[in-house]
């Protein structure tokens, strides 16, 4: 299949294009996309631009039709848009059609936001003289997504844009062009003007730079590494455009001497191995104290040693592959960064499967301190490590310890812990005695410190990104 630039309302086949591999079986070609370059993203941005007055002026029933249209549709057919995320990105079946069933649920709720408007009437210290405060469409955003969930981070970014008035570009990431591709075609025919919607593919470093460059791209929504996040950050920093970031994570879980142990077993084996540890709240750093350490490492060790590796189409597969070759060699090297700082490494050798794919098995590192590099960086998939600690105040502290802020965890039955802990830790998102991964559709993503930069995404806190606040004045 060949995957189409899509802009001002046509499909629109590039000069070069770049293969769809199915990293569970790289030798199957989904397709080909399209590889646009800096002048068909100028072509997206004119029909943006020009659209952008019409949409903004659309009535509530108006933006609701298009979302409601799109949420039903891609919920009807979550189990054909799961199967085709999973064969591109790798997420095994079940995780691929949660996740697409997750995208349509987000254009519901923000079906719903089009309607419930919100705003404010006050008086005006001057006598006579009344005060309207509104929102307004931001304009023209700019969103630039990764491959690790391909459809339902295009969808939070892409619902809130809509509801609240705004045109789009989507530059989604190379290796996922296919859910792209779904995910526009279905939007095409919901009742949208020609311009409002528009997807460019092709190589980030060359249209990311002129998307933010440009002057009529009033703002840009990104999710991706950290050192791109802020060098997006500085250029419209210099350009005063409106930027939302959501980069790394680094996030810990806390397993305290009361816990659960099954509990604790079970948030943290699905904290940082399922969907192949490639998510940004992933638990990749166990902090458990000194009486339950032994215990809980022996029983997670045995769990996750069970995990059934293999071709993420595959019925009772629980891992699927990494995503490609080189992050599975990113992997493996900081793996064995680790055994040579002086961890204990626990599985993570590559895997040699039925099919040819860039499957490794899920590691865990033992005997490890917070200042060795495996807790230091994001390594971005099935790697947890181990930090041995004597008590909850030292179990704090680590956790706090790393430029990181998305996602923290703690497994305890301790009421008193639980509630220092939410508030004392520094992360935009907690846990208690779930995993570090996992978020509700309609309430705010986000963190602190290096993990994010600017308002929330998702639930009714995406207004504040893409909309803008205006006050009037009226003298009756």
């Amino acid at each position: 299949m060949d995957y189409k630039n899509f802009i001002g309302g046509a499909w629109l086949a590039t000069a070069e294009s770049t293969p769809n591999v199915n990293p569970s079986d790289t030798t199957d070609i989904l397709g080909h996309a399209a590889k646009g370059t800096v002048a068909d993203l100028d072509k997206a941005i004119d029909a943006a631009h020009a659209v952008a007055p019409e949409w903004a002026a659309s009535t509530p029933q108006q933006r609701f039709d298009v979302l409601d249209f799109i949420g039903t549709e891609i919920l009807a057919r979550k189990e054909e848009l799961g199967t085709l995320l999973s064969r591109e990105e790798g997420k095994t079946l079940p995780e691929g059609i949660g996740e697409a069933a997750r995208a349509g649920q987000i254009f519901k709720f923000f079906a719903g936001e089009a309607l419930r408007q919100t705003g404010d009437r006050l008086d005006s210290v001057r006598p006579g003289v009344e005060i309207d405060i509104t929102r307004a469409p931001v304009g023209v955003i700019g969103l630039i997504t990764p491959w690790n969930f391909p459809i339902a981070i295009p969808a939070w970014k892409l619902a809130p844009a809509l509801c609240y008035g705004n045109t789009v570009i989507l530059k989604p990431a190379e290796l996922v062009p296919g859910c792209a591709h779904a995910l526009v075609e279905i939007i095409s025919r919901s009742g949208l003007p020609a311009g409002v919607v528009n997807l460019v593919m092709g190589r980030g470093s060359e249209l990311g730079p002129h998307m933010i460059d440009s002057d009529k791209v009033n703002a840009i929504s990104f999710t991706g590494s950290v050192p791109t996040g802020r060098g997006i950050a500085a250029a419209c920093g210099a350009k005063l455009k409106k930027v939302q970031l959501e980069m790394g994570g680094k996030n810990p879980m806390v397993v305290l001497d009361d816990a659960d142990l099954e509990l604790a077993v079970d948030a943290c084996l699905n904290g940082a191995f399922f969907s192949t540890g490639q998510r940004c709240t992933a638990s990749s750093r166990l902090i458990v104290t000194e009486k339950i350490h032994d215990q809980f490492v022996a029983t997670l060790y045995d769990r996750m040693m069970a995990l059934k590796v293999g071709h993420a189409l595959e019925t009772g597969i629980q891992m699927g592959p990494v995503v490609d070759q080189r992050q599975l060699e990113q992997n493996l090297s900081y793996v064995e960064i680790a055994g040579k700082e002086g961890g204990k490494v626990l599985g993570g050798q590559q895997l040699d499967l039925a099919t040819k794919g860039f499957f490794m098995a899920p590691a865990l590192i033992t005997e490890t301190s917070n200042t060795m590099r495996i807790n230091r960086e994001e390594v971005f998939g099935p790697v947890a490590s181990v930090i041995r600690v004597k008590d909850y105040d030292e179990a704090l502290y680590v956790a706090n310890d790393t430029e990181f802020g998305l996602s923290a965890g703690i497994c305890t039955t301790s009421l008193k812990h639980a509630q220092h802990f939410k508030r004392n830790v520094q992360a935009g998102m907690v846990m208690v005695n779930l995993p570090t991964a996992g978020v509700d559709y309609h309430v705010p993503f986000g963190g602190t410190k290096g993990s994010s930069f600017g308002s929330r995404e998702q639930g009714r806190y995406a207004a504040e990104f893409y909309t803008t606040v205006k006050t009037a004045y009226t003298l009756p």
